[in-house]
């Protein structure tokens, strides 16, 4: 008895890390709110130690204040944007595009989130956000930056970026 289940707890921890993919710890939020963006790294890359973490901004996702770690340094990249956008009565015409933390090492068999601080869109066009991640290991790389096609399950794919569902509700600000 306590060797099948000895057995069964070993088949189910070989078989998780293939399914558990870098992921927002809320999937859902207001359309032209600030946000933290707190992304979980569930694993390292095929046993090996996490590290990096780099993650893109997507366009229209301002704003952005990294969330210091300890053992990690962060670094950003700034860009132009596609267009201005208003922040606090302001045009914003570049900003962060890219976050990056490097340090650790984080191991294979721990977890550990990365966050900043962000305002989201209120485009109304706007219905999710993906934000593409690297995930630098000791050895190897894993980039999770697959967009599903609308309307088919993120967790159908390999390498699924992390998404963020807008929700645009009567409490979203008016745009002029």
């Amino acid at each position: 008895m306590r060797r099948a289940a000895l057995a069964f707890g070993l088949a189910v921890s070989f078989a998780a890390p293939a399914s558990a993919h870098v992921t927002l710890d809320k999937s859902e939020a207001a359309a032209g709110s600030y946000y933290k963006a707190n992304f979980r790294v569930p694993h390292g890359c095929d046993g090996a130690a996490t590290t990096r973490i780099s993650i893109r901004i997507p366009e229209g996702v301002i704003a952005i204040k990294p969330q210091p770690k300890p053992g990690w340094v962060e670094t950003t990249r700034k860009a132009k944007y596609a267009r201005a956008y208003e922040n606090h009565g302001k045009a914003v015409t570049e900003g962060v595009v890219e976050v990056t933390w490097e340090g650790g090492p984080l191991a294979d068999d721990r977890f550990d989130e990365f966050a900043f601080l962000a305002k989201l869109p209120g485009d109304p066009e706007i219905m999710a956000l993906f934000f593409p991640v690297a995930q630098g290991c000791t050895e190897g790389t894993i980039v999770w930056d697959q967009f599903p096609v609308p309307g088919a399950d993120p967790h159908s794919l390999p390498y699924p970026a992390p998404s963020l569902k807008l929700n645009h509700g009567a409490s979203g600000h008016a745009h002029h």
